[in-house]
């Protein structure tokens, strides 16, 4: 697999992480990061396996697309004024299953790349993600702290799951065989388009909740 497609998919990840562990509480955040790498790692082992057969299936990228979106969107999202939780959630199993769905979603556009990489090789796929295991953890750690001291960080990062996105909608098989050939640089050119509708939705969002809080945006 290309390195840097892995390098973002890593990032990614990592910031997944963060958002959807940032309202836990401290003592929780270790726990909610362990479980969810686990969880994911252990679905996409299990998804590798059966690459081919997922990967066949028409409109899988662009639904799996869709409902990343709708994760980055409710990651941006602060709890209600009710008290009833609104991703990242404040319940520890409620982050555990927003990291494991994401890491799913997202591993459906790459998920035959790891598995050609790993040449056929459970041991081989398995020591790979071994090895980006405490990279992803250390991260999503480190993405969290600088959250909790510039908010900006939170744009940045429903952002990039926008980005990531917007590109899986675009590489979707069902999708591109509707479409005339299209230049190079479309691909990003959707990335950018998913990077914008998250942010601008998921802001429009909290400022809705905010305002019944009588909380202004800053």
């Amino acid at each position: 697999m290309d390195e840097d497609a892995q390098w973002m998919k890593s990032l990614t990840f990592a910031v997944v992480i963060a958002l959807a562990c940032r309202n836990l509480s401290p003592e929780q955040r270790r726990k909610g990061i362990l479980w969810g790498v686990a969880g994911a790692v252990s679905l996409r082992v299990v998804l590798t396996v059966f690459a081919a057969l997922v990967m066949n299936l028409p409109w899988l990228k662009l639904v799996g697309g869709l409902l990343l979106v709708w994760i980055a969107v409710k990651l941006m999202l602060p709890e209600d004024e009710e008290g009833h939780d609104i991703e990242p959630s404040a319940h520890l199993w409620g982050a555990v299953k927003t990291i494991v769905v994401a890491d799913f979603v997202m591993s459906l556009d790459n998920v035959i790349a790891v598995a050609g990489a790993a040449h056929g090789s459970l041991a081989l796929l398995l020591f790979g993600l071994a090895v980006s295991i405490p990279l992803i953890v250390w991260s999503s750690q480190l993405i969290l702290h600088w959250m909790e001291r510039f908010s900006a960080i939170v744009l940045l990062g429903a952002g990039l799951l926008g980005y990531v996105a917007g590109q899986m909608i675009f590489s979707d098989p069902g999708l591109l065989g509707l479409l005339p050939p299209l230049p190079e640089w479309s691909s990003k050119a959707a990335g950018l388009v998913g990077a914008v509708l998250v942010v601008a939705v998921g802001r429009w969002l909290e400022q809705r909740i905010l305002a019944r809080q009588d909380v202004t945006v800053v």
